[in-house]
């Protein structure tokens, strides 16, 4: 991403604003470094809490695993793909203009199926560990995974009903989102953005963990029911509608902010500088605003283009010193009593000490 840059002064009048175009894959490979962010992410968190009462004293809380994996993925390979991992992030991003509606399906699709590669890989591991003895006998692979399902009512672990499950869900998942939007965004210190992500994922899945077993990724929630009962089937709809609706929420909010908001340059009269969301940029295009509004910033604007993504911000130029051309910028101020429009300017008096001291300093 580019800032934008502004310039005071007589210098004013040649300043520009360069959108400069930043090395980005394709979607082939952007869909397959969404695939590892989400199998690592599901792998891990939903490893933790199948195996975190295993007896160990230094077992890792179930939210700070999922934040810590999302970290890790985000790190890893958030530079390729945006760092998703998550339908309802994509769906988000989509809303506020950060990726092509198409490109969010294939984001979704490809989220699902390596969330259940993921957990396909736990269901295997536990086919061939030792059975684990619990207090009313043997535990079967769909009871474990039953305790991973996300659920409401009776399938809750507090017994919530439709309604704070629903109520949870939204909240959280448009808090997680938010925090994904805000600090991706061109003005937020980017370099902090996979730890501050991380910690809001893992905040929100601690909060939820008690209500319905967290979903806020609906990734997550439909590869458990593959391997649980046919309960979880039954309610992953909740599971689904909230996490997206809180995500609409989320983005939204986001977009019209985004759209509506218009911070002026300090101490530049007239230079506005407004962000431009993302858009989609050719293999060989680099585009640049020029400082008479050229076509160019119009056309970043407007999304033209396809096949690489780059958020931008142009400088909107509206002071008449800017755009003015340099014969038509004022010149030196007449002296006082000089005749209108002859460019006099008066030339200071100088006294005999002023003159002495001069002179002194020539060489005859």
């Amino acid at each position: 991403m580019t800032s934008p840059s502004t310039v005071a002064g007589p210098a004013a009048r040649n300043a520009r604003t360069s959108v400069v175009k930043r090395p980005e894959s394709g979607l082939a490979a952007r869909l397959f470094a969404e695939a590892l962010g989400s199998f690592l992410l599901v792998f891990a968190g939903l490893g933790i809490a199948l195996f975190n009462g295993s007896g160990s004293s230094a077992a890792v809380p179930v939210g700070i695993g999922f934040g810590l994996a999302l970290i890790a993925g985000l790190i890893a390979f958030g530079h390729v793909s945006g760092g998703h991992f998550n339908p309802a992030v994509s769906f988000a991003a989509a809303l506020a203009g950060r990726i092509k509606w198409i490109h969010a399906l294939w984001y979704v699709l490809v989220q699902v199926a390596a969330a259940t590669v993921g957990t396909l890989v736990l269901f295997a591991l536990l086919q061939v560990l030792p059975a684990v003895s619990g207090s009313g006998g043997k535990l079967t692979t769909h009871t474990l995974f039953n305790s991973l399902a996300n659920g409401f009512d009776a399938h809750s672990p507090s017994t919530v009903p439709l309604a704070g499950a629903l109520l949870i869900e939204v909240v959280c998942t448009a808090i997680f989102v938010a925090v994904v939007l805000g600090a991706t965004q061109a003005r937020a210190n980017r370099t902090l953005a996979p730890i501050g992500i991380g910690l809001a994922f893992a905040a929100v899945i601690t909060v939820a963990l008690p209500v319905t077993n967290a979903s806020i990724n609906p990734a997550r929630s439909t590869a458990v029911v593959f391997f649980a009962d046919g309960w979880a089937a039954e309610q992953l709809w909740l599971f689904w509608v909230a996490p997206l609706l809180g995500a609409a929420v989320a983005g939204l909010l986001f977009r019209a902010f985004s759209a509506t908001i218009g911070v002026t340059a300090a101490g530049v009269s007239g230079l506005n500088v407004e962000e431009v969301g993302e858009v989609e940029l050719d293999e060989d295009e680099v585009v640049a605003g020029t400082a008479d509004g050229g076509a160019d910033v119009g056309a970043l604007a407007n999304g033209a283009g396809g096949g690489r993504r780059g958020r931008r911000a142009a400088v909107l130029e509206t002071d008449p010193a800017v755009n003015a051309p340099v014969s038509e910028l004022p010149g030196p101020v007449p002296a006082a009593g000089a005749p209108a429009g002859t460019g006099a300017t008066k030339t200071p008096a100088t006294t005999d000490a002023q003159d002495f001291f001069d002179d002194k300093g020539t060489v005859k």
